[in-house]
């Protein structure tokens, strides 16, 4: 009950971010609604077919999880300890009201299944999917409640390990296992059979390794940025870089991914694409894994500037323009497009050389 109350006086922006979360889910659970179906019809290919459906229930999770971080309802104040509310109650608290976002996503997803299938009458469009989701054949009732629960149930679990108090490594500790797990996941798109399970677990390779090496990218730049001889202005923005690393990292890693797989998309059009065996919703998919991890990035982003508020505070206390402020904040954001539209290009130059051996 406390969660419910405390998601119902939330800000206005807050409840939007909540709503994307549900609409997010939404679409991952109609997707996998929709590879349920298709199994049903023709088991022949369906465990690639569940295997490209977790892709973006995977980037709806990491979404949920940066929009219970930059949750303000789930951040310590003073006086909360005594009223109970510590940083394991607050933990509890972003649990539940993710849980909840994602099941009412999952929710409509069924609901809007249903209905295109014709298995709901009297609203507009009722079964105007009959063909696409093969409602001639039953809907096994448990396994799409049990395809349903994944999303609240992953995205509730990884909010907790996300916000429990635990020590964040440093970021060029990961940096080094980011690499290696980049590096297996080209060698199994290397090795990878058109249609075969091999392809998306390559790329999900690939993706972990670069949300993993992602905090140690963004702290090279800082690194670089601060380089030869700095200023005041390039020792302000390098420093901010290197303490936002480990926040921003993870989703610019992502994006990266995301990014590298678009492109190496394109360059595969002559030989067939990555081979998505997705259907008539394969570009559906795509897009909603790009708007999760644009989403995703854009959260966490918000999070770093409500937690560098007291540092601009103490800056402009101390007489530092506006200006200075600003540009450092372009300086930040140009080191940091730059990597990622690198290592984009990068990887997915590599993917088009391991998908046309």
């Amino acid at each position: 009950m406390l969660a419910l109350r405390l998601a119902r006086g939330s800000r206005p922006l807050v409840q939007l971010r909540r709503l994307l979360v549900a609409a997010a889910s939404a679409g991952s659970g109609f997707l996998l609604l929709y590879v349920l179906a298709d199994a049903t019809a023709r088991s022949a290919g369906s465990f690639p077919q569940l295997l490209w459906a977790l892709v973006p229930l995977a980037v709806t999770v990491q979404f949920a999880v940066a929009v219970a971080r930059s949750d303000p309802a789930t951040r310590p104040r003073e006086g909360l300890d005594a009223a109970g509310l510590g940083p394991l109650r607050l933990t509890l608290i972003a649990t539940i009201s993710t849980a909840v976002a994602c099941a009412l996503g999952s929710a409509v997803a069924l609901a809007v299944f249903l209905h295109l299938r014709g298995d709901v009458a009297g609203l507009p469009f009722d079964g105007a999917g009959v063909r696409l989701l093969h409602a001639d054949r039953p809907l096994p009732v448990a396994a799409a409640l049990t395809l349903l629960a994944l999303l609240p149930l992953a995205a509730s679990a990884a909010t907790a390990l996300a916000l429990r108090p635990h020590p964040r490594p440093a970021p060029q500790t990961v940096l080094p296992w980011g690499i290696a797990l980049t590096a297996c996941g080209l060698a199994a798109l290397a090795y990878a059979a058109p249609g075969g399970a091999a392809l998306p677990a390559g790329w999900a390779l690939t993706a972990v390794g670069l949300a993993l090496a992602g905090p140690g990218l963004a702290y090279a730049c800082g690194t670089l940025v601060q380089a030869v001889r700095p200023g005041a202005l390039r020792l302000l923005a390098g420093r901010t870089l290197q303490e936002e690393a480990p926040r921003l990292g993870a989703p610019l890693g992502v994006l990266c991914a995301v990014a590298a797989g678009a492109l190496s998309a394109s360059a595969l059009r002559g030989h067939g694409g990555l081979h998505v065996p997705l259907g008539p919703l394969t570009a559906p998919a795509a897009a909603l894994v790009v708007l999760c991890a644009g989403a995703t990035l854009l959260t966490s982003a918000v999070e770093v500037r409500q937690a560098r508020a007291a540092t601009r505070e103490t800056l402009a206390g101390l007489g530092a323009p506006s200006g200075v402020l600003r540009t450092a904040a372009t300086v930040r954001a140009t080191a940091l497009v730059t990597a990622c539209l690198a290592i984009s290009w990068g990887v997915s130059q590599l993917t088009s050389l391991a998908l046309t051996r």
